[in-house]
């Protein structure tokens, strides 16, 4: 019984993690991974809500991209 809890949590806790977005549609996983942009936009004003329109403000700062991140939704350059 024990042993079927476990996996029953494990197949749960896979599943969830499968699901999960940071909210732009993204995967936990490919959220995960894109975590390493950490420089913030000096010149995006507003709410970040599309990694496109922050990707162009950070390119024409000099980064090669953005994405939006975080609960503040920051645009984030990398």
């Amino acid at each position: 019984m024990e042993v079927k809890k476990t996996t029953a949590a494990c197949a749960l806790l896979i599943v969830l993690l499968l699901l999960a977005t940071d909210g732009t549609g993204k995967g936990a996983v490919e959220a995960i991974l894109h975590h390493h942009c950490k420089t913030p936009s000096r010149t995006f004003k507003g709410l970040c809500v599309s990694d496109s329109n922050c990707a162009q403000v950070c390119r024409s700062e000099g980064f090669p991209g953005g994405d939006c991140h975080g609960v503040r939704r920051r645009c984030m350059c990398c």
